[in-house]
């Protein structure tokens, strides 16, 4: 197993089931798990790999090299929940019935109302949160954005840093934060931003590589004289100031 350290933030290359009992306590969770849903990025955008109803076997409707692990067996959210901690899982619509109950599901309007195709206008995350359900409308869809504008789109189901940083705004005392999919590491970038510390796992070496990558130029470029409230200013060391 590898492990990075990049400022307040601990990166583990592995398996996540394996890293998380080795971990000490976290305050809350975040994360965009595989689905289930056998997505399959492709040389047109992407595309979804249905899978027969039994189970055994999928039909491509696209082909691609980056293909998301763990994508194609249904996820179990058991191990996350157990961990008995403020916990935003997206994509909860694709297993719900293995979710408690919620009030509070996280929606990311990602069309706006504007576009159409054939893929879903907004994206679902369960919550274990008190409050009511709440939307964020922020569009993502192609070159059409609302941030990060330009910018290569490097993981299959990658989220904006913006939305992410709302999801952090529902756990607003939580320190730590831990993401079991790191994915491309915009949680982290996340964290960074907002002066969180991060814990993130990703079993895939290619997006554990680029995680780094993003996380370290965040960590480098992080705002360091704005006045904080809710967080403890971070201590440079000797070498950074």
């Amino acid at each position: 197993m590898r492990t990075e350290q990049i400022g307040d933030c601990t990166l583990y290359l592995g398996d996540c089931l394996e890293v998380l009992p080795t971990l000490g306590p976290v305050d809350a969770v975040v994360t965009d798990p595989p689905y289930g849903i056998g997505y399959s990025p492709g040389g047109g955008g992407g595309g979804i790999r249905r899978r027969d109803r039994d189970g055994s076997r999928y039909e491509k409707r696209f082909t691609g090299k980056d293909i998301v692990r763990g994508d194609e067996t249904d996820f179990d959210p058991a191990p996350i929940i157990a961990l008995g901690v403020p916990s935003i899982l997206w994509g909860g619509n694709h297993y719900a019935a293995r979710l408690p109950k919620s009030a509070r599901w996280l929606v990311w309007d990602k069309r706006r109302g504007t576009t159409v195709n054939d893929f879903a206008d907004c994206e679902m995350a369960w919550t274990n949160l008190d409050g009511p359900a709440r939307l964020l409308a922020h569009m993502w869809n192609g070159m059409l954005r609302d941030s990060e504008r330009g910018e290569a789109r490097v993981h299959a189901t990658q989220k904006p840093v913006a939305v992410m940083e709302w999801c952090l705004s529902f756990v607003a005392d939580a320190q730590i934060i831990l993401d079991p999919f790191m994915g491309s590491g915009m949680t982290g970038v996340a964290c960074v931003n907002l002066g969180r510390r991060f814990i993130g796992i990703e079993i895939e070496p290619k997006y554990f590589d680029i995680a780094c990558k993003r996380i370290e130029a965040a960590w480098l470029n992080r705002p360091r004289l704005f006045e904080r409230t809710e967080y403890e200013q971070p201590q440079l060391t000797e070498h950074e100031a």
